[in-house]
């Protein structure tokens, strides 16, 4: 299994009961083909630069381990999703 972190933005204007089942929703996508080591809520913060006319997000990194296929599935959910303003998945074993 390779080591990844995730970190995704989800929108400043989401409820709390949301953004949390967003996150559980996200966990539970990487447990059904690997493990998650590590969620590190980091809350709210200013974006570097607008996004979709947003200066806030609400960041969130997650540290797991999975076979290579699972970032390429998490990366099309992450996509797909209303929610998430941005996200990036970097492999931490590669050098």
């Amino acid at each position: 299994m390779t080591n990844y972190e995730l970190m995704f933005i989800l929108e400043a204007a989401l409820e709390q009961e949301k953004k949390e089942a967003v996150t559980e929703t996200v966990k539970e996508i990487i447990s059904a083909d690997g493990e998650v080591t590590k969620v590190d809520v980091w809350g709210m913060r200013k974006l570097a630069y607008p996004i979709q006319k947003k200066n806030e997000g609400y960041y969130v990194v997650v540290e797991f381990k999975a076979n290579p296929d699972l970032p390429k599935e998490l990366d099309r959910r992450l996509r797909i999703s209303d929610a998430v303003i941005r996200h990036m998945i970097i492999n931490k074993d590669e050098k």
